[in-house]
């Protein structure tokens, strides 16, 4: 008996200790929606042409200038851009702009959600230059924008622009820079929903030399892997006329030791002179770049002592016509979808040990399976007949991008996700607000 009373407060304390927990643990609960932010696709500037690649005819979108925040459904797997920038609820699926000017030259460019930051590694300032920076405000307040820009010269003055709630502003590259020939550009956005592209066309006189889309990347890095960069070779009787151009930036205060590696069908190597090439910072870098090889494509792996950026540009004949094509560095591959309806575009996958899983939905709602295997550069053209591509599996360590040919000119584009999938907390409804 004398054990019962101290067996019945420990007994009511755990109780009570329990109760407290529970409540506790129910109070500290949280909830969540998800969702992917609509992606910007660029505007269609005078003298242009653009068509959306995209997943499904039931994907919404609203044009950037509309008063209401009123969407419609697409009804096209491939949407032609009359004129405004437009907002596109793709949800997983990335889509892919296809612009052109007639018989001059085409590019390729992925619609992308907002970004805090975007460097292009591309066009020029010098005489031949039309090249333009499109900055688009998808928000519904005015955004304050910081262009900083580097040219071979070193670092420019640093510009900052205004743009108006749900609007675009369209910029002359040549203004950063005057007279300057290799430019890499820097754009972020101090507020405001804001997204960047770059078109990059250059000609003397009424001559066209080509034009193309420069695709940005989010921030420097010590490493980088260009996974497509297309090759030509020269027709019976004539000298080979293609030639290809890295140009790399040390952004920050310190040079870097610069290392550039080829990867393709005949294997991995160091072109000559390319081994620990020093790059002085602050100051847009070019080399020619000539490698043997055999493919129609190739890969370069990049390293360096300090973060940088870089892109290659390739001089190179589409349709019996001169074109240049930018390609740029692309993310590590993952798990995403990419919308190539009307594309047909040749993949080009970089790694030591590619490995890749894909699932390809066509136009008329069938799914294909297709794997790819490799080392160092695996190339596969997926039908014409192809609506998506679905990367199911991949190995660590590999990139991909595709190279896309047109009766007016080349393009590439990285693959990379064009929307992050963001998670936002509910607000937990407490009638302790209320009542203390």
């Amino acid at each position: 008996m004398k054990l019962t009373r101290p067996i019945q407060f420990i007994t009511i304390f755990l109780i009570v200790f329990g109760l407290a927990n529970l409540v506790d643990a129910t109070r500290s609960s949280k909830t969540y929606t998800e969702s992917f932010p609509a992606v910007v696709c660029p505007p269609t500037l005078a003298g242009l042409s653009s068509q959306i690649s995209l997943g499904s005819t039931k994907t919404q979108f609203q044009r950037l200038q509309d008063k209401t925040a009123k969407t419609s459904a697409v009804k096209l797997l491939r949407l032609p851009v009359i004129a405004d920038s437009l907002l596109v609820n793709s949800e997983v699926t990335t889509p892919v702009v296809w612009q052109s000017r007639a018989g001059r030259w085409g590019g390729a460019a992925l619609c992308v959600g907002p970004v805090t930051s975007q460097w292009f590694v591309g066009a020029s300032a010098d005489v031949t230059t039309r090249a333009r920076l499109v900055i688009i405000n998808s928000g519904l307040s005015d955004s304050i924008v910081d262009i900083q820009a580097f040219s071979e010269n070193g670092k420019q003055q640093l510009q900052t622009i205004t743009v108006k709630a749900k609007n675009y502003s369209v910029i002359a590259v040549d203004t950063f820079a005057p007279g300057d020939q290799a430019l890499a550009l820097l754009v972020e956005p101090q507020s405001g929903r804001v997204n960047s592209f770059m078109i990059d066309e250059q000609g003397q006189g009424l001559r066209s030399i080509g034009g193309d889309l420069v695709n940005s990347v989010s921030s420097a890095s010590k490493s980088l892997t260009i996974p497509a960069i297309p090759t030509q070779k020269p027709v019976r009787g004539q000298t080979n006329s293609q030639g290809h151009t890295i140009r790399v930036l040390t952004p920050g205060q310190v040079d870097a030791d610069v290392t550039v590696e080829v990867l393709s069908a005949d294997g991995v190597f160091i072109p000559v002179g390319l081994n620990s090439r020093l790059i002085s910072a602050g100051q847009v870098t070019e080399f020619a770049l000539k490698p043997e090889v055999s493919a129609e494509a190739f890969a370069i792996r990049i390293t360096a002592t300090e973060p940088i950026v870089a892109a290659v540009k390739s001089r190179i004949t589409a349709s019996g016509k001169s074109d240049y094509v930018w390609s740029t560095p692309a993310p590590e591959l993952s798990e995403s979808t990419m919308a190539i309806t009307g594309l047909s575009p040749l993949v080009v996958f970089a790694g030591d040990q590619i490995n890749v899983s894909i699932d390809l939905t066509l136009v008329n709602g069938k799914t294909v399976t297709k794997s790819v295997v490799g080392n160092d550069v695996a190339t596969w053209r997926p039908p014409a007949s192809a609506r998506t591509l679905t990367i199911t599996k991949v190995k660590k360590g590999s990139f991909a991008g595709a190279i896309v040919t047109s009766v007016n000119g080349i393009g590439y584009f990285p693959f990379a996700i064009g929307s992050e999938l963001a998670k936002i907390e509910i607000p937990d409804s407490n009638i302790q607000v209320l009542n203390p």
